[in-house]
């Protein structure tokens, strides 16, 4: 929930005021956000140190203090663009990087605390849970510092800042301190060298054989983001209101779609995570081929209807995905879980890049040749072919079963 309550003002409340408040070029905002997640390859690395240090819990408040430090100097970056350029973009670079490292740090530590202090068969509740509480961290900040900046001046935009990374990094101390101990997840330290850990894991076939769906199916995941409501306004004539709550209809179907994972899987033991993977994967390219058709008669209702249901899809695909995440970061060779959990979150941090930059440059591309809902639309079916190819590798490399998401040995 801290993490996303951070995280959002950098690649929302920040963006908006560079773009609109300040005039600056898109690129610059997007160069940024960009940047936060380039630094987020170093994420094996955070893996592999918390792996090797015993405990997890200093890397998680680590992380956390450094994306507080990042968050709110990315804040003073925006007011110092007003004076200096210079200055502004040098302390914005700066502080992006710093985000990204804090992110990585913690993330990565948490979710491996979670992947070796959760039992197998609770994992998918784990990451749904994990999931809601970042979203909803995110909506929560939105709308409570949306409402807050008005009216807005450099003072105000500071003060908000400040006191929401200073309750993130308090909260995350309670949230965190004592619990390895009271879940004994606490290990012997291990002295292994990074460069030796991360080619012992990349070694076993399933830690890769993983490594690569992640990256494939999360690019085609965020490949949708920069253009989505482009596409509800250029092509259906959406005002900009009416295009954020189309977003916000497809992150309510994201909600459903995740609780429904986490309480069959998990509560209920209906379904492996094998079967909710690729489901979830088959019924996002199904609704993105429906969503791309629409363009041609611009029917509003329908691409509602159709972005809720890709939402639903979507969320049943990201949590049972992290799920299998926690169930093979103990697969393995012992005391790698960190350094695995790492290399997936580098691999899904290179395709959030991908993604985001690639969705944006294919349709600027298509429209040079292309009518808008064309252009829009023909990204719309890369993104729902790539999604197929995601659920053919799920299903070629993870193992049948009823609540596991092991792989085939071999493959």
């Amino acid at each position: 929930m801290c993490l996303g309550a951070i995280v959002v003002l950098t690649t929302s409340t920040l963006n908006r005021l560079m773009i609109v408040e300040l005039a600056l070029p898109a690129v610059l905002s997007g160069g940024l956000i960009a940047l936060h997640y380039g630094v987020q390859l170093s994420r094996p690395k955070w893996g592999h140190a918390s792996d090797t240090g015993g405990q997890r819990t200093p890397w998680i408040i680590a992380g956390m203090a450094m994306l507080g430090l990042g968050g709110f100097g990315a804040a003073v970056g925006v007011v110092m663009f007003e004076t200096s350029y210079l200055a502004g973009l040098t302390l914005s670079f700066a502080a992006y990087i710093l985000i990204g490292l804090g992110v990585g740090a913690s993330g990565t530590s948490l979710l491996a605390l979670i992947a070796t202090a959760t039992e197998k068969h609770k994992r998918p509740a784990a990451a749904m849970i994990v999931w809601l509480m970042m979203i909803f961290g995110i909506a929560l900040t939105a709308g409570i510092v949306g409402g807050q900046l008005d009216p807005y001046s450099h003072a105000r935009l500071l003060k908000i800042v400040a006191i929401v990374v200073t309750i993130a990094f308090v909260v995350t101390v309670l949230a965190v301190w004592g619990i390895e101990r009271r879940v004994k997840a606490e290990r012997q330290p291990d002295a292994t060298p990074f460069r030796e850990g991360l080619r012992e894991v990349w070694s076993e076939p399933k830690a890769r054989n993983f490594t690569m769906f992640v990256f494939l199916s999360m690019t085609a995941f965020f490949l949708q983001d920069p253009i989505l409501e482009p596409y509800a306004g250029t092509v259906f004539g959406m005002t900009a209101g009416e295009s954020t709550a189309l977003s916000g209809q497809m992150h309510g179907g994201m909600f459903i779609g995740m609780l429904t994972v986490g309480i069959c899987a998990s509560w209920l033991r209906i379904g492996a995570l094998r079967s909710w993977v690729i489901a979830g994967c088959l019924g996002s390219a199904a609704s993105l081929c429906v969503v791309s058709l629409l363009g041609a008669s611009a029917w509003t209702s329908g691409l509602i209807g159709a972005t809720m249901v890709l939402g639903f899809f979507n969320g049943m695909f990201a949590v049972a995905a992290i799920g299998s995440m926690m169930t093979l970061a103990s697969s393995g060779r012992e005391q790698r879980e960190g350094t695995r959990m790492g290399l997936w979150g580098a691999a899904q941090a290179m395709a959030a890049g991908l993604g985001t930059l690639g969705g944006a440059a294919l349709v600027d591309l298509f429209r040079l040749g292309l009518n808008d809902a064309t252009a829009f639309g023909s990204v719309f079916l890369i993104q729902a072919v790539l999604f197929g190819a995601s659920a053919f590798m799920a299903a070629k490399i993870m193992a049948r079963g009823t609540a596991s998401a092991h792989m085939v040995p071999g493959e």
